[in-house]
């Protein structure tokens, strides 16, 4: 996912636990169906990118 090597910053955010494991099954099924690894993060930085595309700002 990181293939334009972003400069990201570090943040936090308060999830629940069913949010977590959500987080970390798609990163898992993500890194099976494309051969790369998937980190929670990236899974968030990818929905949130949905997120904000939907809304109409593209970042």
């Amino acid at each position: 996912m990181d293939t334009d090597h972003e400069k990201l910053k570090k943040v936090s955010a308060y999830l629940e636990e069913e949010v977590l494991e959500a987080l970390e099954e798609l990163a898992k099924d993500y890194s099976k169906e494309t051969g790369q690894k998937w980190s929670k993060g990236a899974v968030i930085r990818l929905a949130l990118s949905e997120f904000f595309s939907r809304r109409g700002k593209i970042l």
